[in-house]
């Protein structure tokens, strides 16, 4: 008997609103739809994991950024993972495992020179959507380049047991920092910074306060900060920096929504301090992948890097999984187990 036929149909969430405020999950649309043929140079992908991350939330306004919003009606997209069923690529055989950039779908026909072939005898697939991609990417450009972690350093990390939080946690201990603070949400989250991920201090920031209990955590002040939040959490970083301190921002999830009641830092301050403050996106430091990967697969391997994911199951599942990551229902990597591998 030959191989099974390639389907002909997929199941994949398009964008049925905008939303206004916090997205809903009337804001969602499970849509089956037509796998076209494929063109040369084209691959079909049966995706088995995706991602959804904080960033997509400004993808779903009409409004211009560093990326194109989603289309209304039309599929979203974000990283995602799977085996090559189908090809017309020469150089992408069925068979291979992929990282692209169509998910939202248990199927993508994509170009095969966008599709990146990983080795998943380096470490577990789902890794190259967490630890191994983008996310363990931004960290270790955040503290190598962004706001360098010298040795001794006390950083403070928000939102530290999310993914890009409790990886940059613990490369900031590799890098040689003498202490390492986060601030996550509930007493679990921030039990498991102290206990799983190896950091010294741990900040409820939902038992108010956050000012305060930075000081605490570090009555000396604060040398680098990984912002994640934005918000009130920058405003205590700055208010805890020492002179010359940096600080890498990399996302502001307090706003994302459009909350106005979030006070922002306090920016005379910084200058009075000499604060470095600096933007990343991690698109910019896509070209460094090839030299973290082995590293960072290294890291996982001797249990210098340890990792948490939360799973949600099924297509359908995407967008509370979406939802909870807004929320901070996750812990570590938010993934989407689209099919088994």
């Amino acid at each position: 008997m030959g191989e099974p036929a390639p389907p002909t149909t997929t199941r994949e969430i398009h964008l049925a609103a905008r939303p206004s405020g916090t997205p809903t999950a009337a804001n969602f649309e499970l849509v089956t739809a037509p796998i076209p043929a494929l063109a040369d140079g084209e691959i079909l992908v049966r995706n088995t994991w995706m991602s959804v991350d904080p960033y997509m939330r400004g993808r779903m306004d009409d409004r211009p950024s560093y990326i194109p919003p989603f289309r209304l009606g039309a599929v979203l997209e974000g990283a995602a993972l799977g085996e090559v069923i189908a090809s017309r690529s020469a150089d992408t055989p069925v068979g291979a495992i992929v990282t692209h950039f169509a998910g939202w779908r248990e199927h993508s026909v994509i170009d095969a020179a966008t599709a990146t072939p990983i080795d998943p005898a380096l470490a577990a697939p789902h890794h190259y959507l967490g630890a191994l991609g983008t996310t363990g990417l931004t960290a270790y450009a955040a503290l190598t380049d962004i706001a360098p972690v010298r040795p001794g350093d006390t950083v403070f990390i928000s939102a530290a047991a999310g993914a890009v939080g409790s990886v940059a946690g613990q490369l900031a201990r590799a890098l040689g920092a003498g202490r390492v603070i986060g601030s996550a949400g509930g007493p679990g989250k921030t039990e498991m910074l102290t206990g799983e991920f190896g950091f010294d201090a741990a900040i409820d920031y939902r038992a108010g306060g956050l000012a305060g209990r930075l000081a605490q955590a570090a009555p000396d002040g604060i040398d680098v900060y990984l912002d994640n939040v934005g918000g009130d959490h920058l405003r205590a970083a700055v208010e805890a920096m020492r002179p010359h301190g940096r600080i890498a921002l990399v996302g502001a999830i307090s706003g994302y929504n459009g909350d106005p009641g979030r006070r922002g830092p306090d920016l005379f301050l910084a200058a009075t301090k000499e604060l470095t403050l600096r933007g990343m996106l991690v698109n910019s430091y896509l070209p460094l992948l090839g030299e973290y990967i082995p590293k960072a697969a290294a890291w996982l391997a001797d249990g210098t890097l340890h990792t948490r994911e939360t799973v949600y199951d099924g297509i359908d599942q995407a967008p509370a999984a979406f939802l909870g990551v807004l929320s901070g229902a996750n812990t570590g990597k938010m993934l989407v187990r689209l099919a088994p591998e």
